[in-house]
Order: C-alpha cells, then structure tokens, then sequence
C-alpha cells in the first residue's frame, strides 16, 4: 500500500491518510480482508506520531472502513459509509487545475498530458 503525506498541507495530516485508504477501498485497489500495517509500523513508514496513524485509523473505524481485530491486526472490512463528499471532489479539483498550469507551462499539449495522466493512473 502506497500512502503519502505532505506537512504543507491545509489538510491535516491524519485526514490525509483516513482520505487516501478511503479513495484505494472505493477503487478496488485495496480490498476486504486486506491486513493494514500496524499503527506503530505505518508511523515509523511515515514518520509521523503514532497519535496522528491512530486517529486516521479511529476515523476509518467509525466509518466502517476498517476493523480491529485486536492480536491479529486491523484489516479492510469495505467500503463502509464513505460517499464522495464535495471537499473530495474540491480537493481533486485543485489537484487538476494545478496539473493543468504545470502541463502549459511545460509546453505539453492536451492529448499528451492525458496520455501521461493514462499511464500513470496505470502504473499506481
């Protein structure tokens, strides 16, 4: 599982995790029954606190993402109840816009960044 976290961010950094294993479990790309690193293991992978991990993974919980299994580990359960919200579809918004001035500014044209955009989607 390839998570990652920007600091920089307005979006706090638990958020950033609890909103990426929400978007993976949504797209198939992680899927139920799959065993999630522990908290200890995902903090150290990130540096971050384990408070932070801990949080993302509460919030999962409560959405019915994830369970606790206690010894065995925490595992996918689904998708739970985790509908697109509109900060989501503001944030990929943002994240387009930005592609968009980087793919001008580089002197691609449309056809060429989607097909960049195509194959990386395939690769991650």
């Amino acid at each position: 599982m390839m998570l990652r976290v920007d600091s920089t961010l307005a979006l706090p950094v638990y958020e950033q995790i609890r909103s990426q294993v929400v978007r993976m479990v949504v797209a198939g790309t992680i899927e139920p029954g799959t065993r999630m690193p522990t908290i200890r293991q995902l903090a150290n992978d990130l540096q971050l606190a384990k408070g932070t991990v801990a949080k993302a993974y509460s919030l999962l919980e409560q959405s019915s993402v994830l369970e606790s299994r206690g010894h065995k580990g925490t595992f996918i359960i689904g998708p739970g109840d985790v509908g697109t919200d509109v900060s989501e579809v503001e944030d990929l918004n943002a994240a387009v816009d930005q592609l968009v001035v980087a793919a001008r500014q580089l002197g691609f044209e449309r056809d060429e960044a989607v097909d960049l955009l195509r194959s990386r989607w395939d690769l991650l």
